[in-house]
Parts: C-alpha cells; sequence; structure tokens
C-alpha cells in the first residue's frame, strides 16, 4: 500500500544513462530486506559513493539542489535486468515519484506501479526536448497529473502519457491488487454465501 497518487510540481533530476539495470538501481547485497525503511540509502549506491564511502560528488543525487526532486529524466530500457520490487520502493524512499523514459523493463514498469512510482513513457523528441530544457534552464519544473495523465512544460505546453486503466486507478487509490480485493471482500463473502460451490469439496465416500 502506499498513498493515493496526487498531482505534483517539481523539478527535474537528468540522469540520461540508458539500460540502467535494477543492480545498478540497488545493489543486490540490499536485498536481504523486506523493509522498505532505509532503502534510499542504497539507491544507486555504488554510483553514488566511492570506495571509501564517502559521495561522490560528480553523481547526479549527491548535488545539494537535486533533494527534494520528484522527477527523474533516465535514459531508454531503464529497470532492466532481474526483477526485484526493492529497487521502486528505493526509488521512492528517496523521493522520486515519476521517471520519464522512452522505455522501461516490463518487469520494473509492472513493479513500479503496483509500489507508487510513475513510469511515464514519451518518444524520443520528447525526451531530447526535456533535456533540452534542463539544459537552458536546470531550475525548471514541471507539472504531473495522473488524472489528466499529462506533463506540463514552464510554458504551459502539455506532454500526453498513458498508463493502463487498472495500474491507474490503483495509483490514484494508493493501493494494489490485494488491496482492491481485500475492499470487496464483503460483496466477495456475500456472493459465495449465496452461490453453491461449484467444486464439491467433502470427502470422497461421503454422504451426497
Amino acid at each position: 500500500m502506499s498513498e493515493p497518487f496526487r498531482p505534483f510540481t517539481s523539478k527535474l533530476i537528468p540522469l540520461p544513462a540508458e539500460n540502467v539495470d535494477t543492480d545498478q538501481i540497488i545493489p543486490a547485497r540490499f536485498l536481504k530486506t523486506t523493509e522498505k525503511d532505509g532503502l534510499a540509502a542504497a539507491l544507486f549506491n555504488d554510483w553514488r559513493y566511492l570506495a571509501d564511502g564517502s559521495p561522490n560528488p560528480a553523481f547526479v543525487l549527491n548535488r545539494p539542489e537535486m533533494q527534494g526532486r520528484q522527477v527523474l529524466i533516465a535514459g531508454d530500457n531503464f529497470g532492466c535486468g532481474s526483477s526485484r520490487e526493492h529497487a521502486p520502493w528505493a526509488l521512492t524512499a528517496w523521493g522520486i515519484r515519476a521517471i520519464v523514459s522512452t522505455s522501461f523493463a516490463d518487469i520494473f514498469r509492472n513493479n513500479s506501479l503496483k509500489n507508487g512510482l510513475l513510469p511515464i513513457v514519451v518518444d524520443e523528441p520528447t525526451l531530447s526536448g526535456l533535456r533540452a530544457l534542463l539544459a537552458r534552464d536546470p531550475e525548471a519544473a514541471v507539472a504531473v497529473d495522473l488524472v489528466a495523465q499529462t506533463v506540463t512544460l514552464p510554458d504551459g505546453s502539455t506532454i500526453g502519457f498513458t498508463i493502463d486503466p487498472f495500474a491507474r486507478s490503483m495509483l490514484l487509490a494508493g493501493t494494489d491488487e490485494i488491496g482492491w480485493v481485500m475492499e470487496r471482500l464483503p460483496a466477495i463473502e456475500a456472493w459465495e454465501g449465496a452461490n453453491p460451490a461449484r467444486v464439491d469439496t467433502r470427502p470422497a465416500g461421503s454422504a451426497r
């Protein structure tokens, strides 16, 4: 379960590297926990820290002006590699709420949608335009609206995107498939009570 996804405005984080895999997002040594607390420190750990454990000043997330930004502008094929829910957990724990790329690995995209992280797919000219915007104005901010499925740029123009309708409804409600089913449990139990079982569960040879 996560917070309901609401419209928000944020400055942008540039991460133009392509084929960023889940082991780069969060290295495998941090996967021993099923708790989300503390995972922000593990995000891009091998890029964020030098061999002596000190912050790498060259990495984008370590720049002071990036703190509090919620939209990552990524390269193509973001989130490839092995499946791990820890990847979207770490990203959202750091504060990232949406990622814009030309494509996402299927498993990463699905894990993101189930964990409150919005993967926005755009075409290459649109992504290039966002990078050009950042180059002109590193402080530029965009407004993300999942209801309207738009990203609004500083000049008022919009970028449209599409999300699977069911996944979109889950994000807006701040729930997942399990939560969706649990909300309907009274109706499910009422239906089961009013309809005979389709499979006879009595032991073989018992009276019928």
